[in-house]
């Protein structure tokens, strides 16, 4: 049996879809089992006894979304508790890049990686880059110019359809995968400035000060603007734009061109 966490998740659902497609039947593991039907299983990582994977042989943990850190430590070590527990016998991990231990949020997925080597599971880890999407939308138009801090850095942007099709590639023969840790860019690095020139708008990077600020007010969590601000620094300074041929060869493709889709994002986001 095989089970995604965060079905109900942007990434989630279309690594479930996608598993679905496939005929495998996933298990799709939420918080709201319920919009899925007999496919559905509750699965609440907040939940201090841990979620029931009674029955799964394959498990692919889609990181817990943002919270402190703290917290996020604390759901994964229930989730792989809970697998080494039931008999899980291997997890496919949804992790960050390499070159993202500058960002606030790495911490946590730097421990759960460890915590799978240390464990007595078989594992795959998927480093993942930040998303085509999420730059798009950082990178939005604002009074008909982008202002994003991003200097003049580029950051390897990769479409999310593309992270899950490579998490189905790997969670439908997971053995071919065993022990492996993959690097999962876009082909190309993006910059604000060239998606601005493609919007048509000027590029005015904002200081990180400036864009702080605008931050600090209502609908972020008190941890968000860190998180934030750290892309914004990490592009910036340059430790974000190296590419890997990881993704091509999960894929046995080319990559989409991360450019259309933060394009398209940004439209949505302006």
């Amino acid at each position: 049996m095989l089970l995604v966490t965060g079905a109900s998740g942007h990434l989630g659902s279309l690594i479930h879809a996608g598993l679905t497609e496939r005929g495998l039947a996933p298990l799709a593991g939420s918080r709201t089992p319920g919009r899925f039907g007999d496919a559905g299983r509750p699965v609440d990582f907040d939940d201090p006894a841990g979620p029931d994977l009674a029955g799964v042989r394959v498990l692919v943990l889609v990181s817990a979304g943002c919270g402190e850190d703290d917290v996020v430590l604390a759901r994964h070590e229930r989730v792989v508790a809970a697998a080494e527990r039931h008999g899980v016998r291997h997890v496919v991990y949804t992790s960050l890049v390499g070159a993202g231990d500058h960002l606030a949020f790495a911490l946590a997925h730097r421990w759960t990686e460890r915590r799978l080597r240390e464990s007595r599971l078989d594992w795959t880890i998927l480093r993942n880059g930040l998303y085509a999407e999420l730059f798009g939308q950082l990178a939005a138009p604002v009074g008909g110019a982008v202002t994003a801090p991003f200097g003049a850095g580029a950051l390897a942007a990769v479409a999310r359809h593309d992270l899950a099709d490579a998490a189905v590639r790997v969670a439908a023969d997971p053995a071919a995968h065993r022990g492996r840790t993959y690097e999962l860019t876009g082909p190309v690095a993006l910059t604000a400035a060239g998606l601005a020139a493609r919007l048509g708008v000027p590029y005015r990077p904002a200081p990180l000060g400036e864009r702080r600020a605008t931050l600090a007010g209502p609908g972020l969590l008190p941890f968000q603007p860190a998180m934030l601000l750290s892309i914004y620094s990490a592009t910036a300074a340059g430790f974000l734009a190296g590419t890997h041929g990881d993704l091509a060869r999960l894929l046995a493709r080319a990559p989409r061109d991360p450019m259309p889709v933060a394009l398209a994002a940004a439209g949505a986001s302006s």
